[in-house]
């Protein structure tokens, strides 16, 4: 992530023009949306399909000793998972080369921050998401604050080790990891293109190896699921769900 200087790049304005439209009856839009909608839901189909893969993709057993700095002090990587079974780390970049430092964080990586779900959804499905970056901590809070970001977990890195060792330490990337008692496991990773499509809870638990833990998935013998919506909650109405798990994985 190279800093940037001098001004962002305006947005376009509402008043310049769009280009034509093709304009058609409503007969002819039905028509066309209804064309439209067979290749959507293919895709979407598709989209389950990759998924399912992704479920089965094995994992590589990682060391737990990296070091973390968050609220409560020192953390190894066992500790960010808080005590769930699923584990998404996204390597967020505020640094002195980074773009808008001191005051503010990769534009990108900001964005990112801005539309990634509330993690008590991920929570209440076994899986914790946090963000880590280069920064001191102390500094981490107040970008935190000014940003209203205060629902996402955030931890500090000390050295380089957990950036380099995992592929992130010269562009943002998702890290996953799952737990089995203190084992962890590195279960995926993407980075670059295809990450801005990532944000919902759809989105992150698809990237996990217990996906969204739903009757109609299509998953390997063994995995948890359950009925689809009647897990659904207000944010702030998970209770102990959304709350670590001390029992054995």
């Amino acid at each position: 992530m190279v800093r940037q200087e001098g001004p962002g790049i305006p947005a376009p304005s509402t008043r310049h023009p769009i280009g034509g439209l093709d304009v058609a009856s409503e007969a002819d839009w039905k028509a066309a949306r209804e064309a439209l909608l067979v290749e959507e839901k293919a895709l979407m189909k598709a989209r389950d399909r990759l998924a399912a893969k992704r479920r089965r993709l094995p994992v590589t057993e990682v060391a737990g000793d990296y070091r973390f700095v968050g609220p409560g002090g020192e953390s190894d990587l066992l500790g960010l998972f808080e005590g769930r079974r699923q584990l998404v780390l996204y390597r967020f970049f505020y640094a002195p080369d980074v773009e808008n430092w001191p005051d503010g964080a990769c534009s990108g990586c900001s964005l990112f921050a801005d539309t990634v779900v509330h993690p008590a959804h991920l929570a209440a499905r076994d899986t914790t998401l946090a963000f880590i970056t280069a920064a001191p901590f102390d500094m981490v809070g107040r970008l935190r604050e000014r940003m209203g970001w205060g629902h996402i977990p955030f931890y500090s890195l000390p050295d380089e080790r957990f950036s380099r060792d995992f592929g992130v330490a010269e562009m943002f990337g998702i890290n996953v990891f799952v737990r089995c008692d203190d084992r962890i496991f590195r279960s995926y990773f993407l980075n670059g293109r295809g990450i801005e499509e990532i944000g919902p809870v759809w989105s992150f638990l698809d990237m996990t190896p217990l996906g969204r833990q739903e009757t109609w998935q299509d998953v390997p013998p063994g995995r948890p699921q359950g009925d689809p919506y009647s897990w659904w909650r207000l944010h702030d109405n998970y209770g102990r769900v959304a709350a670590p798990d001390d029992g054995v994985p």
